[in-house]
C-alpha cells in the first residue's frame, strides 16, 4: 500500500460521487494499511450542489473547474461527472502536474473522436488511471475469476451475461433521469449498465470480443429511439470461437439489480448471480458434480472485515476498488486500466451502430 498522503479532488458532486466519498471514508475500517486521505476539493457545474456536497462530506474547498485545475496540492482525482464530460475532465486531470493517480468512472468517453484521442493518452500518460468497473471487485466475482483462470474448466464454448433493472418502466423515474436517456453511445442501457457487463465478459474471455449482431426493445414517447432501454448483443471471440449473448435492460420488471453470468466450457461451466451474491458455482464434467463456492465478504488473505460469512453489499466492491486504486496489492484482482476501459468503449460505440441498423430494419417492416 502506498504511504503517500492522498490529497483528493472530486470532479462531480452527484449520487455516484456520494458513493465514492463513502468508500474512501470507509476503507480504513476494512483494510489494516491505508494511506492518509484528505478531502481537498470538489468541483461541479452548479455552485449550489458542489457547496452542499463539500459541506456535507468534509471537503475543504468548493471550486470552479479553473480553480480546481490550478490547485497544486491535489494528487488524486476522481472523475465522477456526467458521461459527456469524462474525456474533458480526464484531459484536465492529466494536465495537472501534481496529479499522479486518476479514477475515471465509466463510460470513459462519449464519441469516437474522444476514444481515438484516449488511445494515445493510454500509452503516454505516465499516470495511474483506473476505470470504475467495480463489479470486478465483488468478492464472489473476484474468486470466480481466479478459479476460471486456473483452466480447470478448459476453453470457453458459449456464454450469457445479463445486467437488468426495471426502474425506467416508471414515467416518474425517467423524468428524474433524462440526462441518462441521451442517444447512444453517450446514454442508454448499454452505455450505462452494459458497459459493466462487457467489462466482466472481457475479464473472463479477453478484450478481443466482437459484435456480430444487436437488437433493442421497448418504446416510450419520452425516450429517444436511439437511446436504448433494452439491448442485446451477440458476441464472438475470434481467437477461440467462443460465442454468446450480452444484454442490458432498464425495463425488465421484477429484476431489481440483477447481474448474471454463465460460461459453458469444454470441461464444465461456471455461473454467478448478484441475487446470490455470497457465492459462485461451477460444474465439472470429470466429477459430474456441482460445487457452490461460498465467499461472503471474504477478500482473503487481505481482509474479511466484518466477517467472511457476512453478505457483501453493493458498496463493498467499490471499497475494494479504492483499496486497489490507492496502491493495495491483490493478485486475484483484475484491475480495469484505461486500455480496458477503451476496449469496453469500443463495443459500446459499435453497439450504437448495430442498433441503428436494427431500427432501420424494423422501420422497413412497419412500412410493409
Amino acid at each position: 500500500m502506498d504511504s503517500e498522503k492522498m490529497i483528493v479532488g472530486f470532479l462531480g458532486a452527484g449520487g455516484i460521487a456520494r458513493s465514492h466519498a463513502y468508500a474512501l471514508n470507509s476503507i480504513k475500517y476494512f483494510y489494516p494499511e491505508v494511506p492518509e486521505i484528505v478531502f481537498e476539493a470538489v468541483c461541479s457545474a452548479r455552485k449550489e450542489s458542489r457547496d452542499a456536497f463539500a459541506a456535507r462530506f468534509g471537503f475543504k474547498k468548493s471550486l470552479t473547474l479553473d480553480e480546481f485545475k490550478a490547485n497544486a496540492t491535489i494528487n488524486t482525482v476522481l472523475i465522477l461527472g456526467p458521461n459527456k464530460v469524462h474525456f474533458e475532465h480526464l484531459k484536465l486531470s492529466l494536465e495537472m502536474p501534481s496529479v499522479t493517480r486518476i479514477y475515471l468512472e465509466k463510460p470513459v468517453c462519449s464519441t469516437l473522436d474522444e476514444e481515438q484521442q484516449m488511445v494515445m493518452l493510454a500509452d503516454h500518460s505516465g499516470k495511474q488511471i483506473q476505470v470504475g468497473f467495480q463489479y470486478l471487485q465483488t468478492a464472489s466475482v473476484r474468486e470466480a475469476l481466479a478459479f476460471w483462470n486456473t483452466g480447470k474448466l478448459g476453453n470457453p464454448i458459449h456464454f450469457d451475461l445479463k445486467y437488468y433493472h426495471g426502474d425506467y418502466l416508471l414515467q416518474s423515474y425517467r423524468d428524474k433521469r433524462t440526462s441518462r436517456l441521451t442517444p447512444a453511445p453517450d446514454g442508454g442501457a448499454m452505455a450505462d449498465l452494459g458497459s459493466h457487463g462487457i467489462s466482466l465478459l472481457m475479464a473472463f474471455l479477453g478484450e478481443n470480443l466482437q459484435i456480430t449482431s444487436a437488437y433493442q426493445a421497448g418504446k416510450f414517447n419520452d425516450v429517444p429511439e436511439d437511446s436504448d432501454l433494452f439491448s442485446s448483443l451477440t458476441l464472438v471471440n475470434p481467437e477461440n470461437k467462443a460465442a454468446g449473448t450480452m444484454s442490458a435492460s432498464r425495463i425488465s420488471s421484477g429484476t431489481g439489480d440483477l447481474v448474471t453470468l454463465e460460461i459453458y466450457a469444454e470441461k464444465g461451466m461456471l455461473r454467478y448471480s448478484s441475487h446470490s451474491v455470497d457465492y459462485f458455482e461451477y460444474y465439472q464434467e470429470e466429477t459430474g458434480q456441482w460445487t457452490r463456492q461460498v465467499i461472503g465478504s471474504n477478500y482473503a488473505p487481505i481482509t474479511s472485515f466484518p466477517s467472511g460469512h457476512v453478505p457483501p453489499g453493493w458498496l463493498r466492491s467499490m471499497i475494494h476498488a479504492h483499496y486497489i486504486f490507492l496502491g493495495g496489492y491483490d493478485p486475484k484482482t483484475f484491475i480495469p486500466d484505461l486500455k480496458h476501459g477503451l476496449a469496453v468503449q469500443r463495443l459500446v460505440r459499435e453497439t450504437a451502430s448495430y442498433l441503428s441498423d436494427y431500427r432501420k430494419l424494423i422501420k422497413k417492416y412497419e412500412t410493409k
